[in-house]
């Protein structure tokens, strides 16, 4: 027994940084990242959008005939913002044949924020609303309506049910 410790410790201190390292992979692929999910064909919603969809929910549940409400929207690809980036450049050798280069690049902060230089908006794929009044056609019609106004989707991308 006392010998197949002494081989189980060799073999660690030959292999540890190789374990280490596979077991930090491990756990790296099994953190959940929250991440865009379209990238590997999800529709899942983001938790960029959840704030959208608070508010849609505020602002549709006081609208006449719509009651309580839920919604859900998902998406193509979420909203960026583009960040103002700073970089640097460093030849070693010959200017007109380097032999080696680096490059170092940091983003632009101002009062200890990143400046942004641009965003894209959201693209969404479609929107499910569960409303108390969506058995009713033209609460349903308006819910539609105001949901196609802030997302961009046509009609045939959002669903209305009712509210059980």
């Amino acid at each position: 027994m006392e010998a197949k410790t002494k081989g189980v410790i060799k073999l660690w201190e030959k292999y540890k940084i190789i374990g280490i390292v596979m077991a930090m992979g491990v756990v790296l692929l099994l953190w959940p990242s929250g991440a865009d999910r379209s990238e590997t064909g999800g529709t899942n919603p983001l938790p960029a959008e959840d704030g959208l969809q608070r508010e849609m929910e505020e602002i549709l549940s006081v609208m006449e005939g719509v009651g309580q409400v839920r919604v859900l929207l998902t998406t193509e690809r979420s909203g960026e913002e583009q960040l103002a980036q700073d970089g640097d450049v460093a030849y070693s050798g010959n200017p007109s044949a380097p032999e080696d280069y680096s490059r170092r690049w940091e983003t632009v902060l101002t009062n200890s924020e990143a400046v942004v230089t641009g965003r894209t908006s959201p693209v969404y794929r479609g929107a499910l609303v569960v409303c108390q009044g969506g058995g009713q056609p033209a609460v349903r019609l308006a819910v539609t309506e105001a949901v196609a106004a802030l997302t961009g989707l046509s009609a045939d991308r959002i669903t209305v049910a009712k509210w059980q």
